[in-house]
């Protein structure tokens, strides 16, 4: 199954965007830290050019953290960009993510009265809470769906910052393939137009291979089966999704799934590392 979602109002933020690019000093971007590359939206790099960017790869809690330091040390090879993570359980350190997109400026750049910086991110990537963090204020509306943010709003956050908020947009065609499930498990894309079945089976097949261990814990499995089917029936039957004549209720053990994915309940988990995007790369190139 291809995943692509490209309202309307995503078209408009492009356009906006790019119309804004001119007049800002620094580009701030949250990534979700359990898919940096698949939230990562490419039409960033093309808009921003070589306006400098402090990439945040936001939810590291729910992330496995030895991956992130890969995908920290990854995006680091970009003299232009300095990457840091964040923890949502944690308190965000407004002073440190200030210094460290002043430290990326020129020197007579960083030292004029406003700096324009804009806050771009994929849908439900964490950008409003941010923003309400570093106004010390609620002042952007969140919610825990995709496409909260509609339109562009000017933001002062102090220290001589003007941020620039804007709508979560992501690209026309989500590739490759499995970026689009990787967006749809983590959920920045609106649950309506996907089939958790697919998600589901894309997500255990993952969590099987490289956090096996996650599956026994959360789901008081002995072993984990080969198979995909077998995974999530072994799960259905420990957590009752069980229909009538004993058959698997296979919406419901799905949508559980990824459901405890989102919320962190099986452990911190990544979903990419920097290897498996060139070796996926490599087979489309």
């Amino acid at each position: 199954m291809a995943i692509n979602w490209y309202p309307g109002h995503m078209n408009k933020a492009r356009r906006e965007i790019g119309e804004a690019m001119g007049r800002t000093s620094l580009v701030i971007e949250l990534v979700d830290a359990r898919i940096p590359f698949s939230s990562e939206n490419p039409l960033v790099a093309e808009l921003r050019r070589d306006t400098p960017c402090l990439k945040i790869l936001n939810k590291a809690d729910l992330a496995d953290p030895e991956v992130t330091a890969q995908w920290l040390a990854h995006f680091e090879q970009d003299e232009s960009v300095s990457a840091m993570a964040l923890n949502q359980k944690e308190r965000v350190n407004t002073k440190s993510i200030l210094e460290a997109g002043r430290a990326l400026l020129p020197a007579d750049r960083s030292t004029k009265k406003s700096i324009n910086a804009m806050i771009l991110g994929v849908p439900n990537v964490g950008k409003s809470t941010l923003i309400n963090t570093l106004a010390g204020r609620a002042i952007a509306k969140t919610g825990n769906v995709p496409a909260v943010t509609k339109r562009q709003h000017r933001i002062p956050i102090g220290g001589n910052f003007v941020l620039l908020d804007t709508p979560g947009f992501l690209w026309p065609k989500l590739s490759p393939e499995a970026c689009g499930y990787r967006l749809g498990i983590t959920g920045a894309i609106r649950d309506a137009v996907i089939e958790f079945e697919d998600l589901a089976f894309f997500a255990v097949r993952y969590i099987a291979d490289r956090y096996p261990d996650a599956l026994k814990s959360r789901y008081k499995l002995e072993e984990v089966p080969q198979e995909e089917m077998d995974i999530l029936e072994a799960i259905a039957e420990r957590r009752g999704c069980i229909g009538r004549n004993h058959t698997v209720n296979l919406q419901k053990v799905c949508e559980l799934l990824i459901r405890e994915f989102r919320q962190g309940a099986l452990g911190p988990i990544s979903l990419e590392t920097p290897a498996d995007i060139e070796a996926e790369q490599a087979t489309i190139a």
